[in-house]
């Protein structure tokens, strides 16, 4: 596949680090952009983590990656806006405590979106085929094999499912899964394989659900696609060695965000960004599936010019021969910084 090479990945992610101050109307800038999915979690206490994005509308409320629950209101304490440079938060103290430091992961897409009818359920989509991601609502019917148009144009590598109306799983497809595997964010269960989550592997158009509630839910759904775009974004494999010099995994790019999950085994996701810590070895990190405040225990992680190193014997990153799997997105491609890279 032909790729068109990303060299300002600052256009489509960034990481926003800020102080909660509990007050309404919190306006946080500096991402860069106007972002249509952003993430945000407390680093000093244990919030949930919460997710808002534009196709649903910040005034719709979360979705919390550590939780089944439903899109949650929060009583309109949440997000308040997406903005020209950043976002609005109000008084909830998992995106606005008082005195507490905060991060927020944001992607750009293409705003509210607009129609879709490659599926046989019809959906809303917000897409930047240039970063390969998209935002995809739709209305689940809890039908076996019913397709959703994603408006990629290529197949998505990674695609995250999660109803908006019931407590349900958080649906989960890699690029190096096999036709009907799966996992769950929320969870620490290893890959497993069921016709009733992803019913067949994703096309250029559309991606195939089961009945199951965690990807085709009888109500309003949301989907998270994405493409690997070179220079950008990588969703690929790594085969652990359980030594404190671990494998390095080669992107193409300097890491700025990458989460890791043990494929065939019971650990967490395992979250790591180029802000909090800045430096080698990047050993802040969150779980994605739970709400404990940031980790900083012992070296797990270099991020380097063209990919990232495991440091630990830890089993969540480096048991032997144990496969894993990651997500990565860029803040630089290999030549265009002067950060050099030794795998040693």
């Amino acid at each position: 596949m032909a790729y068109t090479t990303i060299n300002k990945s600052g256009d489509y992610f960034n990481t926003k680090l800020y102080t909660g101050n509990g007050s309404a109307g919190n306006g946080i800038t500096g991402v860069g952009f106007q972002p249509d999915w952003t993430w945000i979690k407390n680093r000093d206490a244990a919030y949930w983590h919460q997710t808002f994005d534009a196709v649903r509308g910040a005034s719709a409320g979360a979705l919390y990656t550590n939780e089944t629950s439903a899109e949650d209101y929060g009583g309109g304490n949440l997000l308040a806006s997406f903005d020209s440079d950043g976002f609005t938060v109000n008084t909830n103290a998992g995106c606005n405590a008082n005195g507490q430091n905060l991060v927020a992961w944001n992607w750009k897409a293409n705003g509210t979106g607009s129609a879709n009818t490659a599926g046989s359920i019809n959906s809303t989509v917000s897409v930047n085929t240039t970063a390969g991601f998209s935002i995809v609502s739709y209305t689940g019917n809890a039908t076996t094999g019913a397709t959703i148009g994603h408006g990629l144009g290529v197949t998505p590598d990674l695609i995250i499912a999660k109803s908006r109306v019931a407590s349900d799983n958080w649906g989960f497809f890699h690029s190096s899964f096999s036709s009907q595997q799966y996992m769950f964010l929320n969870t620490t269960a290893a890959v497993a394989s069921a016709s009733s989550v992803w019913n067949a592997l994703p096309s250029s158009s559309v991606f195939t659900v089961g009945d199951n509630e965690s990807v085709n839910d009888n109500g309003n759904m949301i989907a998270y696609c994405f493409a690997e775009k070179k220079g950008y974004s990588k969703f690929g494999s790594y085969t652990g060695n359980e030594n404190v010099n671990g494998p390095f995994v080669y992107t193409g790019f300097k890491p700025a965000f990458v989460i890791i999950k043990k494929k065939d085994g019971v650990t967490d996701w395992l979250l790591h960004d180029n802000k909090r810590i800045g430096y080698n070895p990047n050993n802040y990190y969150f779980q994605a599936n739970l709400s404990d405040s940031e980790g900083t225990a012992t070296p797990r992680i270099d991020f380097l010019s063209n990919g990232f190193k495991i440091r630990t014997t830890s089993s969540a990153y480096n048991s032997g021969g144990g496969p894993y799997i990651y997500m990565a997105f860029g803040q630089s491609l290999v030549g265009s910084n002067n950060v050099p890279c030794t795998a040693r």
